[in-house]
């Protein structure tokens, strides 16, 4: 009987070692006492896993690392960062999401975000700073920032028993090139329902639909590309406005959105075009242009469409839109 000859080869079995991933950046809050929460898990296919670990570049007003934060990019981590109203008897339960403009370069988050947090906080309204992802990081402003606003929205109303707000209260301002963000918020939320609705997601069952939109010195609208776009039966109301001649291009688009709106015979769209100013006025404006003052007016249509009235008592804004709805289903 012939021995057995040893093996020459041998396999040697190694423990499996789980590739690690990088860990989410967490950004941190443009205005003191804001919660910051990312937009989506870590794994999350709306994201570039690989890059989810990459720190946000910050730049402040002055010299010094430490003043305030005017503009971020490099935003591969989306967020927004939370400043609730009082939860006294002031409280509207309103939550306004802001989308700063940049011109997808940058997010500038402390004149078209942080200023308006002690504004809004004075009338009850709760403020939500949105970090979306930008063209100069690699992303598509109409798909990829157009989902952050969408889940922006989701992320918020389903905080809503949380952090004391009416989940038919929140809505999204966008400037300049973050209106590219709330016009689309405004027409496309059935579409990002139907591709976003797996049992898997958590926020699946969360309405994307903004309660109303601000337009403000826009960037170009759908309506701008394809003026056939479609109008959803139930389109939030809008308040949109922008500078005339003094910003001709961007009050172009302005009146692109408005016009079909218009052509509709949609409720609560209204449109404030200035004859004199530029591009880019912010809350406090300009001393002796009515442009600075577009805030004023804003309020107005706010209060009227009951965004500053009580938690809970359906708005007329709601009711409006409602009755338009059940006209052209």
């Amino acid at each position: 009987m012939k021995a057995l000859l040893p093996s020459l080869f041998l396999v040697t079995v190694l423990p499996a070692f789980a590739v690690k991933k990088p860990a989410a950046f967490q950004p941190q809050a443009i205005v003191s006492g804001g919660e910051v929460i990312p937009l989506y898990p870590p794994d999350s296919p709306f994201l570039k896993t690989n890059r989810i670990g990459e720190a946000e570049k910050y730049n402040t007003a002055t010299n010094h690392a430490k003043g305030p934060i005017t503009n971020v990019l490099n935003i591969h981590n989306p967020s927004i960062e939370v400043h609730l109203a009082s939860s006294g008897p002031s409280n509207t339960g309103t939550a306004i999401i802001l989308a700063a403009g940049g011109g997808h370069e940058n997010l500038w988050v402390g004149p078209e975000g942080a200023d308006y947090v002690p504004y809004f906080a004075k009338e009850g309204i709760s403020t939500v700073i949105l970090r979306y992802r930008l063209r100069v990081d690699g992303y598509e402003p109409t798909t990829d920032a157009v989902n952050d606003a969408f889940q922006a929205i989701r992320l918020v109303r389903s905080k809503a028993k949380e952090w004391k707000l009416d989940p038919a209260k929140i809505g999204i301002i966008g400037f300049s090139a973050g209106a590219e963000l709330s016009a689309p918020a405004a027409l496309f939320f059935e579409g990002f329902a139907k591709k976003n609705n797996s049992r898997s997601d958590p926020l699946a069952q969360i309405s994307a639909r903004p309660d109303f939109v601000g337009i403000v010195y826009p960037g170009p609208t759908p309506f701008t590309k394809f003026p056939e776009t479609k109008i959803p039966a139930n389109v939030p109301p809008a308040f949109i406005t922008c500078a005339g001649a003094g910003d001709q291009v961007h009050a172009l688009w302005a009146t692109d959105y408005y016009v079909p709106m218009l052509k509709a015979s949609v409720p609560n769209v209204e449109l404030h075009m200035y004859g004199r100013g530029g591009h880019g006025v912010q809350r406090e404006g300009k001393a002796g242009i009515p442009y600075g003052m577009w805030m004023d007016r804003y309020m107005e249509w706010f209060s009227d469409l009951g965004f500053l009235g009580r938690p809970g008592v359906e708005t007329k804004a709601a009711r409006e839109s409602a009755d338009y709805a059940k006209k052209k289903r």
